[in-house]
């Protein structure tokens, strides 16, 4: 088991007014996203647990590209790795975005 953290400064502040959010679930090749607003509107952290360990670079890689597409300052996004496909978690990320930019 290996957990990740990452921390981003963002530009603006992920829009909507949900203060939680749960996408995605636990299973071979898939994953859980929970998104909470608890940061500073200009901060994103990411943390990961994920069962498949070495993978940090690869990991860094994903979370760097999604914080330049969504900038979701504000959110802490938690994420329980199932073994998910890179594009598997960009697609849950983004869900867990969009999720938390609904109206309530």
């Amino acid at each position: 088991m290996e957990d990740l953290t990452f921390h981003h400064t963002t530009n603006r502040r992920a829009s909507g007014n949900r203060r939680l959010a749960i996408v995605g679930v636990v299973a071979s090749g898939n994953l859980e996203v929970l998104a909470e607003r608890v940061l500073p509107d200009n901060h994103c952290q990411v943390e990961i647990r994920t069962a498949a360990e070495g993978f940090r670079e690869v990991w860094t890689a994903v979370i760097d590209d999604f914080v330049e597409r969504y900038a979701p300052g504000g959110l802490k996004l938690s994420i329980n790795d199932g073994g998910a496909r890179p594009d598997t978690v960009m697609l849950r990320l983004a869900q867990a975005v969009s999720v938390m930019e609904e109206q309530q």
